[in-house]
């Protein structure tokens, strides 16, 4: 059987970048060595078994390639490499090292893409991750072990919020996984890693644009598998980032394509909804050990939330940051864990904040809308305008960054510029505590 496994094949066809070839006991996602006429090899990987007939992908696409060319057999999945050592580095889609960094071939290696964690062994989302974001911090706290997307459009600053959450967050190790990406995005993560002193804890897996993109499909299976293993082996508080989701479902449609697979909505595989919880549900908190939390960038083609993609990605993930004009939007946003940490890892007066800065930004938006249409403004809404160009300013902007009891004091010193104490509707208590200047009531008037 061994020798079977490892025998030379002949290839019966070439579709794309996918050639299929005949041979017994491969299994599916096994990696092989194609090797050409001229003796040049690549990698190649096991993406359907049709009985004999082996289709696989080559990594660096079947341009030259003739049908006279050798495949042998591997025997195992693509691996990753896995050690202290990987940290600061950076790693093509094939695995290998794209930095100038020590030699790592006597590094031990994990096989990526292996199951979820039991559920018995997942712990209750209780811990917060500080990112330092005014907008996620206090309306949508990000919780260890969650999965969330960042909902957005080509051209936003998603990826300047991505890397931002990335060098500001409190976690022991971060995991960036790159997809499709161009170079100047490439170069972007990797100087804002390195001049914010996190590079040292960051493993980067980077595919572009200009990669093969079965190397694209590769990167969140080796981005989680490190994490996993930081996280159970080590107990490290892991953060995995992976940009862009879409890009991800993408390639799998296009490789679907060149297998002649039946499409189902807009041209994506009926598995897409399998394919993208297999990777968020890797988020956990282990029992015993640490966390994998998972944040991806999900980019909505013409700004379509029904789009495949965003539309499969809400029902598995525990919420959204929705990303638009620049700013995260608080109505379009949602954290389901939030409500594990508020108030409970953070102060007393955070979930009342939280509601009644929503309440007046909503009422000033109004506010606006009545301005914009000529028609009369009260004293109140003059108040409520100023608090909606306030909470622009201090909050929206996703370059503010400041921790989150600095962040809750803000919020009322906020009110107290626009508002009586009076006029804020929250519980007295409160207000006697944390309302700033004289302006505070008391109970008994």
């Amino acid at each position: 059987m061994i020798q079977e496994l490892f025998r030379h094949t002949r290839v019966l066809a070439i579709v794309g970048d996918t050639i299929r070839v005949r041979a017994k006991n491969a299994a599916f996602g096994d990696l092989a060595v194609v090797e050409n006429v001229d003796g040049e090899e690549s990698l190649a990987k096991v993406v359907e078994l049709d009985r004999d007939i082996v289709s696989l992908q080559v990594f660096a696409g079947s341009k030259g390639l003739s049908t006279e060319a050798g495949v042998r057999f591997l025997g195992h999945p693509q691996r990753v490499t896995y050690s202290d050592n990987i940290l600061g580095r950076i790693f093509a889609g094939t695995g290998e090292p794209l930095d100038d960094g020590p030699d790592l071939s006597d590094d031990p290696q994990i096989e990526v893409g292996g199951p979820t964690v039991n559920p018995m062994m997942r712990v209750m989302a209780s811990k917060m991750i500080h990112t330092h974001v005014p907008m996620i911090d206090l309306f949508n706290c990000l919780v260890e072990s969650q999965k969330i997307p960042i909902f957005s459009v080509a051209g936003e600053p998603y990826n300047e919020l991505l890397a931002r959450i990335g060098f500001q967050a409190d976690a022991d190790i971060v995991v960036f996984g790159g997809l499709g990406l161009i170079f100047d995005d490439y170069h972007f993560f990797r100087t804002a890693f390195e001049e914010h002193g996190v590079f040292h804890r960051t493993v980067m897996f980077v595919n572009q644009a200009s990669d093969p993109i079965v190397e694209r499909l590769s990167v969140p299976d080796m981005a989680l598998a490190v994490a996993e293993r930081f996280a159970v082996e080590q107990r490290k508080r892991v953060l995995v980032l992976l940009t862009d989701m879409t890009a991800y479902a993408d390639a799998m449609k296009e490789i679907g394509i060149s297998l002649e697979r039946i499409p189902a909505t807009r041209g994506y595989l009926g598995d897409l909804y399998t394919q993208l919880a297999k990777r968020y549900e890797k988020a956990c908190d282990f029992k015993g050990a640490g966390s994998v939390t998972i944040l991806t960038a999900t980019t909505m083609p013409g700004g379509d939330v029904t789009h495949p993609v965003p539309d499969n990605t809400g029902y598995i993930t525990e919420g959204q940051l929705y990303l638009h004009d620049g700013v995260i939007d608080p109505f379009g946003s949602l954290s389901r864990l939030k409500q594990h940490v508020i108030g409970k890892e953070t102060r007393e007066d955070h979930s009342q904040i939280m509601n009644t800065m929503i309440r007046f930004y909503s009422s000033a938006n109004e506010a606006e809308k009545k301005q914009t249409m000529a028609f009369e403004l009260s004293p109140f809404d003059e108040k409520l305008l100023k608090f909606g160009r306030l909470f622009r300013e201090r909050f929206m902007d996703i370059r503010v960054s400041m921790p989150v009891i600095e962040a809750l004091d803000l919020c009322w010193r906020t009110l107290a510029e626009c508002f009586e104490p009076q006029e804020l509707l929250m519980k007295q208590e409160l207000v006697d505590t944390y309302y700033p200047g004289e302006k505070r009531i008391s109970n008994n008037e």
